[in-house]
This record gives structure tokens, sequence and C-alpha cells, in this order.
């Protein structure tokens, strides 16, 4: 099968390398050192047991890359518009393409409803390039970073690993078969006819400390360690969970797990990442768009609107988000 992973970050470069691993004609779109890197080095997966490398063919124009069997996108938000500008190339005429992707998705009311989201895909470039036919839903759970070009790291066990949904929730053939590559290189997988309810899921548990970690550029566990912000990330996930009930999802979010949890991540959250390496932050499809989402069913959000705008604020200054 071949698969093309299209940002080989770190997501990207875990899934990529393991792929390859398993068997899959794996090749990436990188940029800059990452992508030198990879091609004179190969690309490498640190994990708890244990290193693998991976040689793949790796290119910034994915017109170099050819027609692949799947597409893998693991790129951040504020990147989909390049994607949709490079990606034809790899499109074969049935050529589907995963969206592993934080927050909510542009496809996100596909096929059930008839509404866009200009904040996520501007001008429909998604939409009219790619087509939401294409699309399949992807949430990644494990943490990774890249400590140094050509290089990624899992920062916990594979755990829940990787979840695919059709927009449509049936199990279709082609997801069938991308999930198949999955197991054949031994990486997590499951296949969701809900993957909307897992978005929300995931987005929330987020929710519950990605905020304060961006104001106080601190990792989950150290915005855990006073009884105030535990109490802010109480309130975050119960505004959460009340945009996800108007939406059509109830949660249920066992809170003293999710608190439990937080106390022990030593993990710095992507956004936060992004921020300290100056670097375009993911703001509108991690808390814009969910806050659209509140304002539009009259969810009262006033936790995540003060903290959301203070983000916004943080992020202008730096340039890295054009409000």
């Amino acid at each position: 099968m071949r698969i093309c992973v299209f940002g080989a970050g770190s997501v990207g470069g875990y899934l990529a390398t393991s792929l390859a691993q398993g068997g899959a004609d794996v090749s990436v779109v990188a940029r800059g050192a990452h992508l030198a890197a990879i091609r004179s080095h190969g690309l490498t997966v640190e994990t708890p047991d244990g290193t693998i490398n991976a040689r793949l063919s790796a290119s910034d124009n994915p017109a170099e890359l050819g027609s692949q069997d799947a597409v893998i996108v693991t790129v951040k938000s504020p990147s989909l518009p390049a994607v949709a500008a490079s990606i034809t190339p790899l499109l074969g005429p049935d050529t589907p393409v995963a969206f592993v992707m934080n927050g909510i998705p542009w496809w996100y009311f596909y096929p059930h409803e008839d509404r866009h989201l200009p904040r996520l895909d501007p001008n429909n470039v998604l939409w009219n390039t790619i087509g939401p036919h294409r699309a399949i839903g992807g949430v990644f759970w494990p943490a990774c970073s890249v400590p140094a070009p050509g290089v990624v790291r899992l920062l916990s066990g594979a755990g829940r690993g990787t979840t695919f949904g059709e927009p449509d929730g049936s199990i279709s053939d082609r997801i069938n078969k991308l999930a198949g590559a999955f197991r054949a290189a031994n990486l997590p997988v499951t296949i969701a006819p809900n993957i909307r309810e897992l978005i929300w899921q995931k987005l929330t548990f987020n929710l519950s400390a990605g905020p304060m970690c961006v104001l106080t550029q601190s990792p989950v566990r150290a915005t855990h360690e006073e009884a105030a912000l535990i109490d802010c990330s109480r309130r975050m996930v119960a505004e959460a969970e009340a945009i996800a009930a108007a939406m059509g999802f109830r949660l249920d979010m066992d809170m003293d797990r999710v608190v439990a949890t937080n106390t022990q991540l030593a993990h710095r959250p992507s956004i936060l990442q992004d921020l300290e390496a100056g670097r375009p932050m993911e703001i509108d499809a991690l808390y814009s768009v969910p806050l659209d989402m509140a304002r539009l069913h009259g969810v009262a959000t006033p936790t995540l609107d003060l903290l959301v705008t203070m983000i916004a604020v943080k992020a202008r200054a730096a340039g890295l988000y054009p409000g």
C-alpha cells in the first residue's frame, strides 16, 4: 500500500516510520532542516521500548512522490491552505485523505449539513480542492515531540494509538485497508462509527489543561499544582462538555481521572510547543471554532472565553495568530 504522510513532524513522523517498518510503501512531505535530516539519515523514532529508523522517500514537493493509495495529513490546522495548494499530485481518482489532527476538523458537518467552517477552510479551498468525500477523520491519542531534525520521540506508550472514522459513520473498504496497514505495523488502531464524539472527547481533555499551559508556558502537571488551577480545569471541562452536548454528544468525562492524569503529565501541549518555537498556533481548531459553536447554541462559556481571549492576545503579540 502506497501511503504518503503529509507533515512528518511529531505525529506524522511516528506514524510514517512505523508504517514503513510494517511493510507499507511510505513517503513523507516535510520541509526545512527536518527534510534535510530525513534525506540524509532517515527518520528516527525514539519510543519507551527502543529506537527505530526508516529510510523514506521525502520531499517538500508532493509532485515528486506521485499518486498514492492513501494520504495521511498530520499538519497543524494553520498549514491546511498550503496542503490544499499542493496535495493534488498525490491524489488518484479514489485516494482517501485521513486528517489526523487536533480540534474540530474542516469537514465536520459533511455529509449531514451543508455548512462550512471558514475559520478552518478559508474560501472553501479544502472543500473544493480535496473534497469532503475523500476525508477520513482521525484522532491520535499519544503524545510526541521532535527533539531534533529527523528525530521523533514518543513520550508515552502507544496506548490507544489512532482512531479512524468515516464522516458518515460507515465502515468502508478504504478505512479497513488503511487500518490494515496500521495493524501490519503493530500500530494500535480502531475504527469508530462515532468519530465526532471522539474528536470532542479528545478536545475536551485538551481543554482541561492546554489553555493554562499556554498562558503559563508550563507543562501540564505544573497547571495542576495549585487548587485554583484545578478548579479552573474543572470549569473548562464542564463548559466543553456543555458545547459537545449542544452538538449532540454526551461525554460524561470522569473529572477525577482527568485531574489525576494531568497531575502526572510532564508533556508540553503542541500548541505551547508552537508558541515557544515561533510557529503559527492552531487557536481556531482548538478554541475559536468550539466557541463559535457555543455561541450558535447559546451555551455560556465564561472561563473558556476569558482564557482563549488572553491566548489570542498573546499569540497576536508574538505574530503567531492573525486574529
